[in-house]
C-alpha cells in the first residue's frame, strides 16, 4: 500500500495519472482506481440502492476511463468531481431503465454533488485510508469486509474462519483507532 496516501496531493497528480493512462499504463489506472472508486461506488450506491447494479456502475466508468480518457476535461473540474458526476448520471439512468416497482413520485434521486462537500469528502476518505493502512492485515481485512462490502460480523467470522468475537474486537479496535485519529 501506499504510505504516501496521507500526505496533500500535488494538483495536478491526476493530470499526470491520466496521461499516464492515455498512454496505456495499467497501473497508472489503478492508482486512480485506488483514489476514486470509493466515491464513485458511494454515489451509485446511494442512488440504486443495489451493491451489483451500484458494482456494476463501477466498473463501467472505470472502463471508459481506460477506453477514453481523453473524455476527462480538466479545465472543468477535478477528476474525483468528474467520476461522481458521471456515476450519478449513469445510475439515474439505470433506474430509469429499471420497470417502475413503486410510483415515480416516490423515488427519491439525490441532489447535484456540491464539489465543496465532495472535496471534504475525498479529503476524509484519505485520512481513513492512511488509517487503515496502519492497522494489520487482519484488522484492516475486517474492517474492509464490515464497511465496503457490508457484511455483518458474523457473516465475517464465516468467510475469514475467525471466531466471531475475535472479528467484533478488530473492529471495535479499529472504529477506535479511526475516532482517535480524527478526533485530532
Amino acid at each position: 500500500m501506499d504510505k504516501s496516501a496521507g500526505t496533500r496531493r500535488d494538483p495536478g497528480d491526476d493530470m499526470r495519472l491520466v496521461a499516464r493512462v492515455r498512454a496505456g499504463d495499467q497501473q497508472a489506472l489503478a492508482e486512480l482506481y485506488d483514489r476514486y472508486s470509493n466515491v464513485v461506488y458511494a454515489v451509485a450506491l446511494r442512488i440504486l440502492q443495489d451493491t451489483g447494479a451500484a458494482e456494476d456502475i463501477l466498473q463501467d466508468i472505470f472502463l471508459q476511463l481506460w477506453r477514453k480518457p481523453e473524455a476527462f476535461d480538466s479545465s472543468r473540474g477535478s477528476l474525483g468531481a468528474w467520476l461522481a458526476v458521471i456515476a450519478r448520471h449513469r445510475s439515474i439512468d439505470k433506474l430509469r431503465q429499471r420497470k417502475p416497482e413503486s410510483d415515480i413520485e416516490d423515488c427519491v434521486i439525490a441532489n447535484a454533488t456540491d464539489l465543496r462537500d465532495e472535496t471534504e469528502r475525498s479529503l476524509v476518505i484519505e485520512k481513513v485510508r492512511v488509517v487503515m493502512n496502519e492497522m494489520s492485515p487482519d484488522q484492516r481485512t475486517a474492517m474492509e469486509l464490515a464497511f465496503f462490502q457490508g457484511l455483518t460480523h458474523t457473516e465475517i467470522a464465516e468467510k475469514t474462519g475467525e471466531p466471531l468475537g475475535t472479528i467484533k474486537t478488530r473492529i471495535r479496535s479499529g472504529l477506535q483507532m479511526l475516532r482517535t485519529r480524527f478526533a485530532v
